[in-house]
């Protein structure tokens, strides 16, 4: 398979030589044409040059002689019967009656009868002219041929001159596209060059076509290419990394899963198994045993349903049904339910009446969890604050260290990475997942070893009034 610059150059050069081939044609058609017509021109000059002399003389064969000798043309008379009365060239005597010549014969109804023909008499090709004279003595007509041979001689010396210059354009036009083609060949060589530091990923090579703006907006072009498959490799990059983070991430989420349910399975198991081998067992002791089973058995159900909660909102299966209700009477059920949990913590509240438009159900869910986590990771008083524009939950706990503050979101994220306490990292997830629903945002104050706050502003759940979103 040939190169792009050999098949240039060949194409140049088949080109070149069909142009020179079929202008040789048309030069030799046609110069040949234009000098038959000028020498035809040039007899029918000479015939009516000698016109007014052949009038006035009676010695035609003298006449021919001296006409013949002057122009270096043949010089014939014919007689109107076609008698050659005088010719310059061969013996009147022995010539054939004229009157069928073609050129007699149109000199009768036109002006000049021209033809172009081999003559027998004197072996050789002849354009003749001939013309008509009328005296009141006679009428006879005056012929005057040129050889078609010294006409072509002229014609091939300027067919040949026109041809050998129309070669000399060729070479030289063939050596400015050999030189083109050399061009093109380095700004190709170039761009593979390109090419193949870029399959090596060296993204900082360097791209310089110099002659063809052609390859300059190619050139652009790959580019522009390359800066896309960098930005492609940097972010396949990471997403690997990423990847690899979250297969981590999963490992440690099996990891907090299995020891999650290890502990209440087991023993949920352990009493289960004490109350069927111990049939007389005491019935205060078997009701505290069944109560733990119970007791147990919630805490495996409200894990299930965190992480049916947590699927549903990572593929956005769950939408919310707002309505309009009192948020301090849910701040209240809240509290109650988490302090029946934790009878020896202190969950205090202050706030005053506060009607919202939401789902009351993810709203309660948002409390609990915010309350629920304040009281894992703080041993004093817990704080639940209503005001006019926003809701706080401030504890006096561990805190967050500001390079996790932008990660407590995060599903199975967790402070402690090294206490479980009955959770898997779910709870903030969840609650910002659902305050995203709810067109508010989560915000987190907090000092390592001072406390901190989580809230929301109330606004867009003042404003959705009277309208659902989903």
């Amino acid at each position: 398979m040939l190169r792009i610059h050999q098949l240039f150059f060949l194409n140049v050069l088949g080109l070149f030589i069909a142009a020179l081939l079929i202008a040789s044609l048309m030069s030799y058609f046609t110069l040949k044409s234009m000098i038959i017509h000028d020498s035809e021109e040039r007899l029918i000059e000479n015939i009516n040059l000698l016109e007014p002399l052949i009038t006035s003389t009676n010695d035609f064969d003298r006449f021919v002689a001296q006409a013949s000798g002057k122009t270096f043309l043949r010089v014939t008379i014919i007689a109107e019967n076609g008698e050659v009365i005088a010719e310059s060239d061969a013996d009147k005597e022995t010539m054939e009656n004229h009157s069928g010549r073609i050129e007699v014969m149109h000199a009768l109804t036109e002006p000049y009868g021209v033809a172009v023909r081999y003559s027998n008499t004197v072996k050789t090709d002849f354009i003749y002219v001939a013309h008509k004279v009328t005296t009141p003595e006679r009428v006879f007509f005056i012929r005057l041929a040129m050889s078609l041979d010294s006409v072509m001689d002229h014609f091939y010396i300027l067919w040949i001159q026109l041809v050998g210059a129309f070669s000399v354009l060729i070479v030289i036009a063939l050596a400015i596209a050999y030189t083109i083609s050399k061009k093109a060949r380095y700004d190709i060589l170039q761009i593979t060059h390109y090419l193949d530091q870029v399959s090596a990923k060296n993204y900082r090579a360097v791209l310089k076509p110099e002659y063809f703006r052609e390859f300059l907006q190619i050139s652009i072009m790959l580019k522009n290419l390359v800066k896309k498959l960098h930005n492609r490799d940097k972010q396949k990059r990471k997403h690997t990394a990423k990847l690899r983070l979250i297969n981590k991430q999963q490992n440690d989420i099996l990891s907090a899963i299995s020891h999650e349910f290890k502990n209440p399975i087991a023993a949920i198991m352990g009493y289960a198994e004490t109350l069927h081998d111990d049939l007389n067992l005491n019935p205060k002791i078997r009701e505290k045993f069944l109560d733990k089973i119970l007791s147990n058995t919630h805490r495996v159900t409200m894990m299930l349903d965190r992480l049916a909660l947590s699927v549903k909102l990572e593929n956005n299966d769950l939408s919310i049904k707002p309505s309009s209700f009192d948020l301090s009477e849910v701040c209240h059920d809240s509290i109650s339910i988490l302090q029946a949990k934790y009878p020896e913590r202190s969950i205090r509240y202050n706030g005053t009446s506060r009607t919202v438009f939401a789902d009351k159900t993810m709203i309660e869910l948002i409390l609990t969890n915010l309350i629920d986590n304040a009281l894992k990771y703080s041993e004093e008083e817990v704080s639940v604050t209503l005001t006019e524009h926003s809701l706080r939950v401030s504890d006096k706990g561990i805190g967050i260290a500001p390079t996790e503050l932008d990660k407590i979101t995060s599903k199975f994220y967790r402070v402690q990475k090294n206490r479980w306490d009955n959770s898997m990292g779910l709870g903030l997830s969840i609650v910002s997942y659902i305050l995203k629903l709810h067109d508010t945002l989560l915000q987190i104050e907090s000092t390592p070893g001072v406390g901190s706050t989580f809230s929301f502003t109330l606004d867009s759940l003042i404003e959705k009034k009277g309208t659902g979103k989903k």
